[in-house]
């Protein structure tokens, strides 16, 4: 697929693609312990091949802890004790363990993960494609530490791009693909301070629309449209598609209807809520919404027409959210339908060309606790297994009771909105269960909180032999790089 205008490459963005492999490695700080991180290589012996085509899926908060939990539950659906289920990615035979840290964080944002994984650099809690030396919510201090992102180089070498997320398509993990910001909440115009509007730094639903993408597929209609149209840019009559589209040629659509028939050959721009997209669990049957899988189907179909190949990244955005509300049902339905995307590019992608990474930004402080008997209900009480537990317990076919004498669920976060407050009078309450139930919490908060544990990175085709180890995270665009073959 061609754009209408080619892109021309900055001096910085020659300077970028110059850098041999092993310049580009270190993190973007000055702690010498990220410094010395170097890329994983092929074992000695291994075949190198290059990739055509990389597909970065990403799943937003989905740590090991989600995996597991979205594994069993995914099992359990298909009437399985869900133990033994394998997901799609599961089955990759490279698999790596991914520090998460941001510069200035232990536990880290989607802003400065992102980051990591699109520039090559470390840096800053919500920071895009900014490094860790400018000021939070500063434009010009941003200006001077501007990185070259990895879609801007796919792009100055002939390659496709693609952008999927359930989540707004200005929200940090898809913006840190094609967006530089000190601060990942300016997603319109409205949204910068403004002793910081005209200083030169664009928001990031402008700097999509300026960006030569073929397809970005989300949620975030708000930040596109003036008053007039329901959004809240400071223009009432503002309508950056319209202008997309003005300049490009290409299709923008609202609905997966309008997705499904729009010309090929022609950018594509969908948005298709107001905010986020709707969660798994909520969708009705008359929802004009796409799945991930549909937009995950249109995207790569769409980009596969170019002859030079494409970067894609997929983001289910909607993982974390669901565990920010302290709902694992949610969260693990939206990982379900991640893993159904992730099944159809496995069909439907060449793994001798196409290299397909399968990660986290960061991880969630979600549990799965007791010693529920096999195959108990993932969204269930505890019911130990015959016999009792480790610690022996009921062994009536009853509930494991906790020491205040009332059940508790397998799953459960150490802070957020399900939190039971000390000196509640009757104390904890008997929990909810089920898909819509949002589970206890130990620490009171109205969102529960990331985690900063490693992640895992799952990888097949070309390149997939350098995902080995425990590494930094910014060691991802690294991989890329290489697959690619941009040494």
């Amino acid at each position: 697929m061609r754009l209408p205008k080619p892109i021309l490459p900055t001096p910085m963005l020659v300077a970028a693609l110059a850098l041999p492999l092993a310049a580009c490695g270190a993190a973007y700080a000055k702690d010498p312990v990220e410094s010395v991180a170097a890329a994983p290589v092929a074992k000695q012996g291994a075949k190198e091949s290059k990739a055509r085509n990389v597909i970065l899926f990403i799943g937003d908060g989905m740590g090991i802890s989600t995996v597991t939990a979205a594994r069993i539950y995914a099992g359990q659906k298909l009437g399985q004790s869900g133990e033994e289920y394998v997901l799609p990615f599961e089955t990759f035979d490279h698999v790596a363990l991914v520090k998460t840290y941001n510069t200035n964080a232990q536990v880290p944002d989607s802003a400065g993960t992102a980051s990591a994984m699109n520039t090559g650099f470390k840096t800053q809690i919500g920071f895009l494609g900014i490094g860790p030396e400018a000021r939070r919510g500063d434009c010009l201090s941003g200006k001077q530490y501007e990185q070259a992102l990895l879609s801007e180089q796919a792009k100055a070498r002939g390659l496709a791009l693609g952008i999927v997320s359930t989540a707004r398509i200005t929200h940090a993990t898809p913006a840190a693909v094609y967006a530089r910001s000190t601060d990942r909440d300016w997603e319109s115009d409205a949204a910068i301070p403004e002793r910081q509007r005209g200083l030169g730094c664009d928001d990031i639903a402008q700097q999509l629309v300026n960006t030569d993408f073929d397809v970005a597929l989300g949620g975030g209609r708000a930040a596109f449209f003036g008053s007039t149209k329901g959004g809240r840019r400071l223009d009432a009559g503002a309508d950056l598609p319209a202008a997309w589209q003005a300049r490009t040629g290409g299709s923008y659509v609202e609905s997966a209807s309008a997705m499904m028939a729009a010309p090929m050959g022609k950018p594509l721009l969908g948005i298709f809520s107001p905010s986020h997209m709707a969660y798994t669990v909520d969708r009705t049957p008359d929802s004009s919404e796409p799945t991930l899988t549909d937009m995950t189907r249109e995207a790569v179909t769409r980009l596969g027409q170019d002859p030079d190949g494409y970067y894609l990244m997929v983001e289910s955005g909607r993982i974390d959210h669901g565990h920010h509300e302290g709902k694992a049902g949610y969260a693990l339905e939206e990982a379900v339908e991640f893993a159904r995307a992730i099944q159809w590019a496995i069909d439907n992608t060449d793994p001798e060309e196409t290299l397909i990474l399968v990660t986290a930004d960061h991880s969630h402080v979600f549990t799965i606790a007791g010693y529920p008997r096999r195959g108990n209900d993932i969204l269930g009480l505890v019911i130990p297994p015959e016999g009792g537990g480790e610690d022996g317990g009921d062994t009536d076919g009853g509930p494991t009771l906790a020491a205040d004498g009332k059940p508790y669920t397998t799953l459960g976060y150490a802070n957020g909105p399900g939190a039971v407050a000390i000196g509640t009078e009757g104390g904890r309450p008997v929990p909810e269960t089920g898909v819509r139930a949002r589970q206890q919490a130990l620490v009171p908060g109205g969102s529960e909180t990331h985690a900063g544990e490693d992640v895992a990175l799952y990888a097949r085709g070309p390149g997939a032999e350098r995902v080995r180890g425990v590494i930094e995270q910014n060691l991802i665009y690294r991989i890329i790089v290489a697959a690619l073959g941009w040494e």
